[in-house]
């Protein structure tokens, strides 16, 4: 099992960029694939990009355009995600996630069994 805590969200102006981190607990997180996902008010919770274990395979939704960037330092037990060029629509919570499935399923939402409490990203226009 591993814990995970988000940090780095907050207020920024539209066009600002944000770096979020989600740091593991436990000696096991270099063995997981991560996510970030997104909940905003009256939406359904959407993954937005994930990492496999190892940092060799990556995924990123479409809706983001290329301007969130996943990455991981698995001395750190650390996952960030880097958010350039935002918009008001990309306020929400934002969630880390853990899962244990084969690399090639990263892309797939039900797969991530472990969560972290989310942080707010608020972007004012």
């Amino acid at each position: 099992q591993v814990q995970l805590v988000e940090s780095g969200g907050g207020l920024v102006q539209a066009g600002g960029s944000l770096r979020l981190s989600c740091a593991a607990s436990g000696r096991t997180f270099s063995t997981y694939n991560m996510g970030w996902f997104r909940q905003a008010p009256g939406k359904e919770r959407e993954l937005l990009a994930a990492i496999s274990w190892s940092g060799g395979s990556t995924y990123s939704a479409d809706s983001v355009n290329g301007r969130l960037t996943i990455s991981r330092d698995n001395a750190k037990n650390t996952v960030y995600l880097q958010m350039n060029s935002l918009k008001p629509e990309d306020t929400a919570v934002y969630f880390c996630a853990a899962g244990s499935m084969a690399s090639y399923y990263i892309h797939v939402p039900g797969n991530y069994a472990y969560w972290g409490q989310g942080t707010q990203v608020t972007v004012s226009s």
